[in-house]
């Protein structure tokens, strides 16, 4: 068979360009900052249409309200 990857145990942040073991708050701490940094035009959201109307329906809140974009979009229309 292909190659056998291993699952990650810890999160990692990018530190200089390379890859470090952090902790959970640093890790959720970087992307913060790094959606922060963001534009919320370049922000955006995928739902699928095979969740309820209800899930999508929180999808859009969520990326309307904390994402602060109206970048969302789901392949409903297929």
């Amino acid at each position: 068979m292909g190659q056998r990857y291993e699952r990650l145990t810890t999160p990692l942040v990018r530190v200089d360009g390379q890859l470090r073991e952090a902790s959970w708050d640093e890790a959720l701490a970087a992307a913060v900052r790094g959606f922060e940094r963001s534009e919320p035009s370049a922000r955006g959201m995928f739902s699928c249409s095979k969740g309820t109307n209800e899930m999508n329906y929180a999808a859009q809140k969520f990326a309307r309200t904390v994402l602060a974009t109206n970048n969302v979009d789901s392949c409903n229309r297929t």
